[in-house]
């Protein structure tokens, strides 16, 4: 049988979220705690992956077995092998013809700016310190630019190895929660690096330093040695993808 998965993790101490032979990864332990449990090897396949530092509030995976256990033996089996900064939130049958990344109509991420004077002690984990004032509204409005599909090797790592940099952004915002200035963005899919190099440049704007068409001159340029270098991973947190409805998975994950 096929399962899906919902997962939560806190990426400060793992090199990412792909399985690696020296080093700790997501994958790696989520696969380790599955084939404790299934007593059997198990390779999981998920719906985006992650970077060293980066955060997931619903990463999904799926997986196959011939083990014959409940759902709620699945989850609790796992995070009981799993290492405290990493959680199964959920676990679903599914057909066989679901997958968790070629299924996904979209997914999701957030940045989280920290702007004040002082660094963070009790978020430092979670957020990126940017101490000189943002123009929340400026950075909203700049990011409009990104909507719709666009080539966006302006904001591509130079190791990125998708075969082509087009991606179509589907909603962007930026606004102010009292300290914080949150970045969240949604695309059909999303390069290497791509939305810490797109609050990379956000930030020049935000700060003043770069007029509001900046973005989309970048977005036009397709130039990554002229846009604004690459955030922090600590402010980056994959909120998850989103499903059609029929696969019947959690509301936080179904369209």
């Amino acid at each position: 049988m096929r399962i899906a998965l919902g997962i939560e993790y806190d990426g400060t101490g793992f090199l990412g979220w792909q399985r690696l032979s020296h080093g700790a990864t997501v994958q790696g332990a989520l696969e380790q705690a599955l084939s404790s449990v299934a007593a059997h090897p198990v390779d999981v396949t998920c719906a985006g992956r992650t970077d060293a530092g980066v955060h997931g509030v619903c990463q999904v995976v799926h997986f196959d077995t011939e083990a014959r256990r409940d759902l709620r033996g699945w989850t609790l089996g796992a995070c009981s092998n799993l290492p405290t900064g990493v959680a199964v939130l959920w676990a679903h049958a599914v057909p066989e013809d679901f997958h968790a990344r070629f299924s996904a109509r979209s997914r999701r991420y957030r940045y989280t700016l920290l702007n004040r004077p002082i660094r963070a002690a009790l978020r430092a984990r979670y957020v990126t310190w940017e101490r000189l004032p943002l123009d929340a509204g400026r950075m909203h409005a700049a990011a409009q630019a990104l909507l719709g599909e666009h080539d966006f090797s302006a904001f591509r790592a130079a190791s990125c190895q998708a075969a082509h940099a087009n991606r179509c952004v589907l909603a962007v915002s930026v606004h102010r929660s009292g300290e914080e200035v949150v970045v969240e963005i949604e695309a059909n899919a999303f390069l290497h690096h791509m939305v810490r190099n797109i609050v990379g440049s956000l930030l020049p704007i935000g700060r003043g330093e770069q007029p509001v068409e900046w973005m989309a001159e970048l977005l036009a340029g397709r130039n990554r040695d002229v846009a604004g270098p690459t955030a922090l991973p600590n402010g980056l947190a994959f909120m998850g993808p989103r499903y059609e409805a029929h696969w019947g998975l959690p509301p936080e994950v179904s369209q």
